[in-house]
């Protein structure tokens, strides 16, 4: 599973690149995803929004294995 989610989230990745963010899988258990926002995006104040209705919806989209996607 953690090769399917590092696939769609390089799909989402030039769209928090376009506004100096990033993005980086951390790791997939039990359909929790963990990742780690970086650049503008990790200090950004709309980050929890961008993480849950931007990141997780796309991939739970994608993956419905997923449960839920976390910043660690």
């Amino acid at each position: 599973m953690k090769e399917k989610v590092q696939a769609a989230i390089e799909k989402i990745r030039p769209l928090l690149q376009r506004d100096g963010g990033d993005i980086q899988l951390v790791d997939v258990v039990d359909g929790i995803v963990k990742v780690k926002l970086q650049g503008a995006c990790g200090s950004c104040p709309m980050s929890a929004m961008t993480l849950k209705m931007g990141v997780e919806r796309q991939l739970k989209q994608e993956i419905p294995d997923i449960k839920e996607v976390v910043a660690v």
